[in-house]
């Protein structure tokens, strides 16, 4: 069963490491495919410091990353289409958010979807940092420019350390070796 901000654990401000914990207890829900990394990704809002969507790779229908998961269940919660959640959340009140991603926003989409970065940057200026534990392989895009279009549009953007070799054995289970 997914978890959800209601299941969230209680997590001290500004414990980023448990954060990316979390997050990667959220990977490891996502079904292992050879044509995907599993991925975690929490959206918090730092003042308050309430977990507000949570959401891993295909967690819902079709090729979903996780990113687009969390922000996908926090617009049906805002009874919003994803694309105009900046505004519902801006109107209902002001805040700071805080995305953790397990692995760097991707940059580009062999789906066609949106990428992940690009969601993110609809949603500047309520994101204001962007906490991932590993950089996205080249496997299935050989440079993520993500990193920078974050950075460009005044993003923060941190490494949290630590947790590399567990988050990319997660990642990866159902690769071919």
């Amino acid at each position: 069963m997914a978890s959800s901000p209601d299941t969230a654990p209680q997590i001290s401000p500004g414990d980023h490491r448990a954060y990316m914990q979390y997050a990667l207890s959220l990977a490891k829900q996502s079904p292992p495919k050879p044509s995907n990394y599993r991925v975690g990704a929490i959206l918090v809002d730092r003042s308050t410091n309430v977990v507000l969507s949570t959401g891993y790779t295909l967690e819902l229908e079709g090729n979903t990353h996780a990113e687009q998961c969390c922000f996908a269940k926090l617009a049906e919660r805002h009874g919003v289409a994803e694309e105009q959640l900046a505004d519902a959340m801006a109107n209902a009140s002001p805040r700071s958010l805080v995305l953790y991603t397990t692995m760097e926003p991707c940059s580009q989409r062999m789906s066609g979807n949106l990428p992940c970065t690009q969601r993110i940057l609809r949603l500047r200026p309520l994101v204001s940092s962007v906490y991932v534990g590993v950089k996205e392989p080249e496997k299935f895009v050989s440079e993520n420019t993500g990193r920078k279009a974050l950075g460009d549009a005044g993003i923060e953007f941190v490494h949290v350390e630590g947790l590399e070799r567990e988050i990319l054995e997660v990642a990866t289970a159902g690769h071919v070796k």
